[in-house]
């Protein structure tokens, strides 16, 4: 019990190498954590987080991320993916709520955009089917356009790809209300025409969208990732209304709908690769039987869903090739003992509150008011690491939770039987 994780009298500091796909890639840097970089065109600033991920990252201070197998085996994809079509690499992360899902899917997005690849990033999927941005109806198409969040797509987009986009021409000639963009105009110069008027142009957006990426579906110089979390809200329910006020079906949004065809591969880029992270922490979009039944995630339900339950053809359309790949649900002892390390040296727990760890040895340790953190991490810990043991928080009221669990060790640093007291 002499490990300096232990001790509440150390003093936070974490100088920790940058996020780099080929550190990131040695079998050495598991349960290591890395710093995420936030300079220049990153898409942690640009495209935004996810609001768990936004928040965890405030309490830290800075972006922090722990480097684990899966991590490895999702860049060991991406340079496969790089040199084929996006209809061979559609995958959805999968898992238990919690288990790190979103975390996996902005480490790709960061090794990507290091990698040079195009870069399009949506964290807040939600965001595309809950009525918070306008729509309008679109004769010719028969869809309901959403200008403000293409506008904003086409923003980031140009942002965090500037440079390559300036490289890709536009690949045929894309009529727009008052002029006419020739083919063979860099996409980079499309967008900007796209920006440059706000007031005008913004009900231009979804048309200049479209152009962009058909441009991207065919040149083969950069390898293109869409990448998309809360993905299950896109097939489910949304909150838009149609003038009957009926529920707009998601494949009647221009967002939802493209997202969507590239996942089921009725569109593709040349290289690429697309990637959906299930978000099942939102009770308003649960996981849509449809998408359940195309990755084969029974064991996700909470009750066992009927067979005999109405399925839509038409999302099933939409779900058809795409794999899984999961997340686990456990963390090994070097990915927890890396977590642990980071909300330790940042001070994000040894302060406030403090409780006590009285173990079977006479040495005890002390954590502080922040040691549900701690809780989290043990339960994500293997079986075969955990313990049982009984939690109480006695500030500002009174909790008691008794979890059953595994008798073992948790790990070289904790022996079995804890138990956890306010001072």
């Amino acid at each position: 019990m002499n490990h300096p994780l232990f001790n509440p009298d150390t003093v936070g500091k974490l100088d920790k190498p940058s996020f780099k796909t080929e550190l990131a890639r040695n079998p050495q840097t598991v349960g290591r954590s890395l710093q995420l970089e936030t300079q220049g065109p990153d898409p942690l600033r640009i495209f935004g987080l996810p609001t768990n991920l936004n928040f965890e990252f405030r309490v830290l201070t800075k972006p922090y991320t722990i480097v684990r197998q899966i991590t490895q085996d999702t860049l060991a994809f991406l340079a496969a993916a790089k040199k084929t079509s996006s209809i061979q690499n559609r995958v959805v992360f999968t898992g238990r709520a919690g288990c790190g899902k979103s975390f996996v899917m902005l480490q790709a997005v960061e090794s990507c955009v290091q990698e040079g690849w195009v870069v399009i990033y949506i964290p807040r999927g939600i965001n595309l089917v809950n009525s918070t941005t306008s729509y309008t109806y679109n004769i010719r198409t028969q869809t309901y356009l959403q200008p403000a969040f293409s506008f904003q797509t086409l923003q980031r987009m140009l942002s965090v790809n500037r440079d390559a986009l300036a490289a890709i021409p536009l690949s045929e000639d894309l009529v727009l209300e008052r002029q006419t963009v020739r083919a063979g105009t860099p996409l980079s110069t499309v967008i900007e025409v796209g920006i440059a008027e706000r007031d005008r142009t913004v009900a231009q957006s979804p048309a200049i969208l479209e152009g962009v990426m058909k441009s991207l579906e065919v040149q083969t110089k950069y390898p293109v990732l869409l990448a998309v979390d809360d993905f299950q809200a896109l097939y489910g329910k949304t909150a838009y209304r149609d003038p009957h006020f009926q529920h707009i079906q998601p494949y009647h949004l221009s967002l939802p709908r493209m997202i969507m065809e590239y996942a089921s591969g009725k569109r593709n880029f040349a290289r690429g690769a697309v990637l959906g992270a299930l978000s099942l922490a939102h009770t308003n979009y649960p996981l849509p039987l449809e998408l359940r039944d195309a990755l084969e995630l029974q064991d996700l339900d909470a009750h066992p869903a009927s067979p005999y339950l109405k399925r839509s053809k038409d999302l099933l359309a939409y779900t058809e090739g795409l794999k899984k790949l999961e997340v686990p649900e456990k963390l090994t002892v070097k990915e927890a003992t890396g977590i642990f390390e980071v909300w330790k040296a940042r001070n994000a727990i040894g302060h406030g509150y403090h409780y006590h760890f009285r173990l079977h040895k006479p040495s005890h340790i002390t954590i502080g008011w922040k040691a549900n953190i701690l809780l989290h991490i043990l339960l994500l810990l293997p079986p075969a690491c955990t313990t049982r043991w009984t939690m109480g928080i006695s500030a500002p009221g009174t909790l008691y939770s008794t979890m059953s669990l595994v008798k073992n060790r948790i790990s070289p640093l904790w022996k079995a039987g804890s138990m956890m007291e306010p001072l």
